[in-house]
């Protein structure tokens, strides 16, 4: 007899794509991805980066391909999947402190969730506490740093969890849920999953939490450089552009 999974018991979450983030483009996306799972509502909507790109924008994107960005109008279509019951709660990732201000002054709901990079080697400090501040709960990702800068085999991580006899990748996933976000972390090996779950029921001692958030920012994973930076024609040139940018 198959087994049948109540839709209460199940959380769902999906997000807006770049190329959709235009008011009149909100509720087709959102339809589409309701139709493509064959349910009725989702539990979280996500905008997954605040930059709009033309459809069929190349990557690193050509002239052109970078377009303005709606984002009162955009979140209000949001807003309205909510009041309409097509959507529990709706969130952002990847904004910065700048583009948060600019949203909550226009907000009637105000976002669930925002969905980060984060971990000891990018502790994106700023944007955490504001969203604290508002009320907005965090949601981090990469908790393990990347393939260039992997933070299970830094030497401070690795000397922690051979004290707590865990892995690395334990460590730095309960450092997150310590520091009072939820956190995602990605896998394709059976083990790996395993041993990513066991990390509730024990903690990591106070002097060896403060020393892993010692370790020095050096470089965010995902920068946006591959979709966003154009570095002849603009708007952005650098992936630093991207994130200091003002609108």
């Amino acid at each position: 007899m198959e087994a049948r999974i109540d839709r209460k018991d199940l959380f769902v979450t999906s997000k807006l794509w770049c190329t959709n983030l235009v008011p009149e483009r909100v509720r087709p996306a959102l339809e589409n991805t309701l139709k493509d799972l064959q349910l009725d509502y989702i539990d979280l909507y996500h905008i997954h980066w605040p930059f709009r790109l033309k459809d069929g924008a190349h990557k690193p994107p050509e002239a052109g391909e970078v377009l303005e960005f709606d984002m009162e109008g955009v979140w209000k279509e949001m807003e309205n999947l909510v009041k309409d019951g097509l959507v529990k709660d709706i969130g952002i990732c990847n904004y910065t402190v700048t583009k948060l201000d600019r949203l909550l002054r226009s907000a009637k709901i105000t976002p669930a969730v925002c969905q980060m990079e984060m971990h000891p080697g990018w502790k994106n400090d700023k944007i955490f506490e504001a969203c604290k501040k508002h009320g907005i709960h965090v949601t981090a990702y990469s908790p393990l740093g990347s393939s260039e800068k992997n933070l299970a085999h830094d030497p401070v991580v690795e000397k922690v969890a051979n004290k707590l006899n865990k892995t690395p990748g334990q460590v730095l996933i309960r450092w997150a849920l310590q520091r009072g976000t939820s956190v995602i972390p990605k896998s394709s090996k059976d083990e790996r999953i395993k041993e990513n779950i066991q990390v509730f029921g024990w903690e990591i001692p106070e002097e060896d939490f403060k020393v892993l958030c010692s370790i020095k920012d050096e470089k965010r994973v995902l920068t946006g450089e591959e979709l966003f930076v154009n570095k002849t024609h603009g708007p952005y040139k650098s992936a630093s552009e991207v994130w200091d940018h003002e609108n």
